[in-house]
């Protein structure tokens, strides 16, 4: 089931961004827990291919990524062989994907949930979300663990994804609507390795009847360690202003001149307290 704790004092942050606990094989501490930051109390976990093409989003997929394979190849000729590299290289530059955003940073996932125009900065209640790696990958199939456990792997790549399987139809039919596989990206540019991301692969099983996707209720009949955190509206300007001191902000986050030219727009907003 889902936790949801509402957090009202910049204390409790503590807690999330130190959450880690002590491995005594490595003697050493780590961390199974992946982050998603929402500026929006009231935003749903979804993907862009289902805000894009709604509920022809089964119909349109293929042809979405057979269309894009056929002109970005020219930039990527891996792209021809995997259709996990193409939904990975897709969806980081504004493809609409199944695919939906994860970090290993809390800090990352803090930063996305007060990214928001400043004159919207601290206007609502916003959202980070918990969800832990280790439990999701327990409810994946035997053949999908058999490959995490030889490879001695908490997350899956490419390449190892691929040992599973190359075919989406395929991966729906092995997750149907009980599993998800967390997908490691490729460090391709300084921008996903800056964000620390993951993403989760959605299958078309975990959809409503509408053919919205019904992943929140997945993770609540599901999980027992995905949490819920509320944060309220009158922190977000104060954990914002940490963020920036701990250098977690748009020029990190989106190296380059539109990155620095956000950070720098945000950084010298002037709030009219009229």
């Amino acid at each position: 089931m889902i936790t949801v704790r509402h957090i009202t004092r910049i204390e409790e942050l503590g807690p999330i961004i130190f959450d880690q606990t002590l491995e005594p094989d490595l003697s050493r501490y780590r961390s199974g827990s992946l982050y998603k930051g929402l500026c929006n109390e009231k935003w749903n976990l979804t993907t862009s291919l289902f805000r894009n093409c709604g509920t022809k989003k089964n119909e349109l997929e293929a042809t979405i990524l057979r269309s894009f394979t056929k002109y970005a190849s020219f930039e990527d000729p891996e792209l021809k062989n995997s259709v996990w590299r193409q939904l990975i290289i897709g969806q980081h530059h504004g493809l609409p994907t199944r695919m939906l955003d994860w970090t290993y940073s809390p800090l990352i996932g803090l930063h996305f949930a007060t990214s928001v125009e400043p004159d919207k900065l601290g206007k609502r209640n916003a959202v980070l979300w918990k969800i832990d790696a280790d439990e999701l990958n327990q409810k994946l199939p035997d053949k999908y663990r058999r490959v995490l456990q030889e490879d001695r792997a908490h997350i899956f790549t490419v390449e190892l994804l691929q040992k599973c399987t190359g075919s989406l139809t395929e991966y729906d039919l092995d997750m149907q609507d009980h599993a998800v596989v967390l997908l490691e990206p490729p460090s391709i540019d300084q921008r996903i390795i800056n964000q620390y991301a993951n993403f989760a692969v959605i299958p078309k099983g975990i959809e409503k009847p509408d053919g919205s996707y019904n992943i929140e209720q997945y993770l609540n009949d599901h999980t027992e360690k995905t949490v819920k955190y509320i944060i309220d509206s009158s922190l977000i300007w104060r954990i914002r202003d940490m963020l920036d001191q701990m250098n977690i902000n748009e020029r990190m986050t989106y190296p380059g001149l539109d990155g620095l030219s956000q950070w720098i727009k945000r950084h010298y907003y002037v709030i009219d307290e009229s």
